[in-house]
């Protein structure tokens, strides 16, 4: 059951990030989120990276409660989102913003298609009229692009 609940919790985590994404940071928050979009930070760091502590947060308290808890349910609900932001630093800053140069001339399609829907989120600088909140699942039209016979996999 707890592998059920870690794994349901990881899929969950990405309706939570879209919502979190579209409403929170492009909401409330974009004082924390803008320099993302418009990389006026110099350095290696951005206000938006201190999303990845009060996201982290709610994991640990999750997986601290549940550890004392005899490693209930709270354990494993706390593990799927820390896989979660483990994926999401791996794909987000590693592979898509190329904070470590890795899988730079991938031809795989999933993830060009993930690359193509976050440079289409990136377009728009400002909070609104933003597209793709989401992180890992990606709209079919950007998997289009790949497949289809004209090769269009080259131009990204």
């Amino acid at each position: 059951m707890n592998i059920i609940i870690f794994l349901a919790t990881f899929f969950i985590m990405e309706g939570i990030t879209w919502t979190v994404h579209k409403y929170v940071m492009h909401g409330f928050l974009w004082s924390l989120h803008r320099d993302h979009h418009d990389h006026s930070t110099e350095g290696h760091l951005e206000k938006n990276d201190y999303f990845f502590i009060i996201f982290a947060i709610p994991a640990i308290t999750l997986m601290y409660i549940g550890s004392m808890r005899g490693f209930d349910y709270l354990f494993y609900i706390g593990l799927g989102i820390t896989l979660y932001g483990f994926a999401y630093f791996f794909v987000h800053d590693i592979f898509i913003h190329q904070r470590v140069s890795f899988l730079r001339n991938t031809k795989n399609p999933y993830l060009l298609a993930i690359r193509r829907a976050h440079k289409q989120h990136h377009k728009h600088t400002g909070k609104e009229e933003g597209e793709c909140f989401g992180f890992l699942w990606v709209p079919v039209k950007y998997f289009q692009m790949y497949f289809s016979k004209k090769g269009n996999h080259e131009r990204v």
